[in-house]
């Protein structure tokens, strides 16, 4: 016999799969979003497993050299999307990965612990470009959650 149950929703429906899902979507300008550094995209707490990826809808488009992007954590900014070439991900694409295809299979889940979601900008600025990153979760622990930073 299971000694275990399943978490429930806000509706009190079972969650048994990675259902819960938030989004975030990044219209990025040089200088501000689309800056060098790390942003914050879901705000994480208690455990969960998670799986992410983004959808771009409008090609992104550097400034001057080489610009990268990638997510993760603050101890491994790419744990989750290794770094890609900000040019390579064009309107249409799913970036899971460097070479984004148009359809793909998801990527494996990983298991956080109040640890962050971010993306990190390297090498120069995304000028312009959207991206709409999506997290498909389910919490693990009883205080688990992830929202939209």
């Amino acid at each position: 016999m299971i000694q275990s149950a399943f978490l429930r929703d806000a509706n009190f429906v079972p969650i048994t799969t990675l259902g819960l899902t938030v989004s975030k979507a990044i219209t990025y300008v040089a200088g501000t979003t689309g800056a060098t550094g790390a942003t914050t995209l879901f705000t994480v707490t208690g455990a969960i497993a998670v799986k992410v990826f983004a959808v771009c809808s409008v090609l992104l488009d550097q400034t001057g050299a080489t610009a990268t992007l990638e997510v993760g954590i603050t101890a491994n900014t790419a744990a989750i999307i290794a770094q890609t070439a900000a040019t390579v991900i064009d309107a249409g694409e799913i970036w899971y990965g460097t070479t984004p295809p148009t359809v793909g299979v998801m990527p494996s889940q990983l298991i956080l612990s109040g640890t962050d979601i971010i993306q990190t900008i390297a090498g120069n600025s995304v000028k312009e470009g959207v991206l709409t990153y999506y997290c498909l979760w389910a919490p693990i622990s009883s205080d688990g959650n992830c929202v939209a930073a």
